[in-house]
């Protein structure tokens, strides 16, 4: 496929009206949407905007990607843009970026679209390629350039098909140099898989090539692993660069010389890469077991990605967390809290202790031990999950059962790779999942009474907390949901309710849900009442945070608060923390996780719930109001034409 076939004449502005990034992001997302090549303008730029928040898209040299996919895109498609005069994209390099490329991928795209798109990335590398670019009068000169540069690509690649097919023809078992010179493997891989991934592959080639050297780069793309390294060439290869921002397969460069960096060095510093893996104090990668791209970091080794571990149990018990909640939420408001009547028994079966919310903490241990030393993680972490909830020990008992099976897991693996050749195999297939299950199991049986006493005691220190600690509590808990507004931080809000819930204090969650409905209803309230304060988009976009507000849906307002984070975050932080310190004023309970202001009749036990609703439902307003206030102070006036 063409890359001509995806960017057309109606979706190309050759001279931008925008002036900064983000307007040259909504001009761009308007050509799209126009041209029809979108089904939700919103949820796209959400996309776009998280790619962003990751890291800039602006590359330097002018040019500036930026990317997503999404099942917002209805067609695949790329957006050009042109800036004769530049504009601050907030480059690598610090330069003005004056080409845009805004690459549209749909989540069912197929190969061959993620290839075209990703091929234009590589295309963008060649100076003379982007001064034409530049320099074209018209969007059919631009088109014929693209076709040009198309048709060398396609001869380039199918030169390089013939000679791996020659080389893999003239040796079947070892990569034989062909030369002298060092040989260096690469690996590239960014967290869309479309842009970065490719460009940084290209710079490492090009320079490997003008310094002299011989290389071969594997791209771990959206289209899959392309290029894929062998063990034989990774065992006659000099030094091996890891440029990826996403999850990479480290375990077999154990042993060689390793370079890591951001896949955005890849594409700004590939000399300084190359440099650094041939150098002789190149540090020798050792694997830890586990497969991300920074298994052998410092930060690895002294235990600071405790908090990713976590993030990464977290993130797949949400599931369960929030089906299963909304099911006994149901069950509750079918059956009243005796859950009468079939339907009721039934909901409550599914998501409650004997189906989905029993799973909590044993998914939560298993997703924590494959974390950290992958597939062989996963049986011992669920099954030492299932012995701490046998045992009362909660939450915690999950936390320390995850940590406890991931790490035996990888002592394991390194005590099987001790054994003899012929051994091997059997080891890995027999030796390490008894091992893992045998010493992970006894350790937490000998620790889970201590755990679940430990437990308790927390339990009965929270429910034994007077109203004014309550109060701190509900304020530090409300705030922590707006800081990120579903990221990390909000996260570790929200599982620490869950984890009091499963304990019996119902209070904590009560603060957590109201911190979480308040950022988007403030929104809603200020762009209806502050109107001036917003442009037209976002007054149009802004009533619909009334309905995610009230349905504990915090991520609505990402969009304001990436637009304009100085002033929304702590309009919204103010508001949440207010609303969760109510709640706990008001003495509010909430046995459900999820579901906002249709769990509120579930509220203190559903025992005189009226007014405890309606307490709830105040201190939620009165967060809002104060998000909303304080967006119409800090905000300034909207100047549009």
């Amino acid at each position: 496929m063409k890359i001509s076939e995806l960017l057309k004449k109606d979706t190309m502005i050759l001279d931008l009206k925008a002036t900064t990034k983000e307007t040259v992001i909504d001009e761009l997302i308007t050509k799209l949407d126009q041209a029809g090549r979108l089904k939700d303008k919103r949820a796209y730029k959400e996309a776009i905007l998280a790619r962003e928040a990751q890291s800039t898209t602006g590359l330097g040299e002018g040019i500036a990607i930026p990317h997503a996919k999404t099942a917002a895109v209805r067609t695949p498609a790329i957006g050009f843009g042109r800036s004769t005069a530049g504009i601050d994209y907030e480059a690598l390099d610090g330069q003005p970026s004056q080409l845009f490329f805004m690459i549209a991928a749909s989540e069912g795209a197929n190969n061959e679209h993620l290839a075209t798109l990703s091929r234009l990335t590589t295309f963008l590398m060649d100076d003379s390629f982007r001064q034409t670019i530049l320099n074209a009068t018209s969007e059919d000169e631009i088109l014929a350039a693209i076709d040009q540069k198309d048709a060398e690509k396609e001869a380039e690649e199918a030169a390089e098909a013939e000679a791996e097919a020659a080389k893999q023809t003239e040796s079947q078992s070892s990569v034989v140099k062909t030369s002298d010179s060092p040989q260096i493997l690469g690996v590239t891989g960014c967290p869309t898989g479309i842009a970065h991934t490719y460009m940084a592959a290209d710079a490492l080639k090009n320079k490997a090539a003008e310094l002299g050297y011989t290389i071969k780069v594997e791209t771990n793309g959206s289209g899959g692993v392309k290029n894929k390294l062998t063990a034989a060439e990774i065992e006659a290869a000099d030094a091996i660069i890891v440029a990826a921002d996403t999850k990479i397969e480290m375990t077999r460069f154990a042993g060689k010389k390793v370079i890591q960096a951001p896949v955005a060095d890849g594409v700004r510093k590939p000399k300084d890469l190359i440099d650094r893996a041939m150098s002789a104090d190149a540090p020798i990668y050792k694997a830890t077991g586990g497969s991300s791209n920074d298994e052998s970091s410092d930060s690895e080794k002294k235990g600071l990605n405790i908090y990713k571990h976590i993030m990464n149990g977290v993130s797949n018990m949400l599931p369960f967390v929030i089906g299963g909640g909304i099911l006994i939420a149901l069950s509750f408001l079918i059956g009243g809290y005796e859950q009468e009547g079939v339907i009721a028994e039934m909901l409550n079966a599914i998501g409650g202790g004997d189906g989905a919310f029993g799973l909590l903490v044993p998914v939560l241990a298993a997703f924590i031990a494959m974390s950290i030393a992958d597939r062989p993680g996963f049986a011992p972490g669920l099954v030492a999950g299932v012995i701490a909830v046998n045992g009362d020990a909660g939450f915690l008992g999950g936390l320390i059962a995850g940590f406890l099976a991931g790490y035996v897991a990888l002592l394991v693996r390194q005590l099987i790779n001790k054994l003899p050749q012929v051994l091997s195999g059997i080891g890995n297939i027999l030796f390490t999942p008894v091992l893992n299950l045998l010493v992970t199991g006894s350790i937490m049986l000998l620790i889970v009474t201590p755990l679940s006493s430990v437990n308790l005691g927390l339990q009965s220190w929270l429910n034994g907390l007077g109203t004014a600690n309550m109060i701190i509590l509900g304020i530090v808990l409300g705030g922590m949901m707006a800081v990120d507004m579903g990221g990390p931080v909000n996260k570790a809000a929200f599982t620490f309710g869950i984890a009091m819930i499963d304990a019996g204090n119902l209070a904590p969650h009560a603060a957590v849900m109201a911190g979480g409905m308040a950022p988007p209803i403030g929104i809603a309230l200020a762009t209806t009442f502050f109107r001036s304060k917003f442009s037209k988009k976002d007054r149009q976009s802004g009533p619909t945070n009334y309905l995610l507000g009230l349905s504990f849906i915090t991520e609505g307002a990402i969009p304001f608060a990436a637009a304009d984070p100085l002033r929304v975050i702590p309009a919204a932080v103010a508001g949440s923390a207010l609303a969760g310190g109510l709640t706990a004023f008001f003495g509010v309970l909430l046995p459900a996780p999820h579901g906002g202001i249709f769990v509120f009749p579930l509220v203190n036990q559903g025992e005189n719930w009226v007014p405890y609703a309606l307490y709830y439902l105040l201190a939620v307003v009165l967060g809002a109001i104060l998000t909303a206030i304080l967006l119409g102070i800090f905000k300034k006036k909207v100047i549009e034409d």
